[in-house]
């Protein structure tokens, strides 16, 4: 069960798969914030391909994907972690 809750959370976005920042952050129980300062206050422990933001049209394509949405609105674009 909770294998197949987190494969569904891996999407394809510009050819690689990912999970996105507020998945991970459920996942791990932070609040997205908290996950997103913490790999930008490390970022120079990550490779540079580690993460990237999505771009407007993929955050409005993606979001065409989902039946229900699991999570409020959102100010910020996502990031897509590899």
């Amino acid at each position: 069960m909770e294998l197949q809750r987190i494969q569904n959370k891996i999407y394809e976005i510009r050819g690689q798969k990912v999970m996105l920042d507020f998945d991970l952050a459920e996942m791990y129980q932070v609040e997205t914030r908290v996950l997103n300062q913490a790999v930008k206050r490390n970022i120079k422990r990550f490779p540079p391909d580690f993460m990237f933001q999505l771009t407007t049209d993929e955050w409005e394509i993606l979001k065409s994907q989902f039946v229900i949405s699991s999570w409020g609105g959102t100010r910020k674009l996502p990031f897509a972690f590899t």
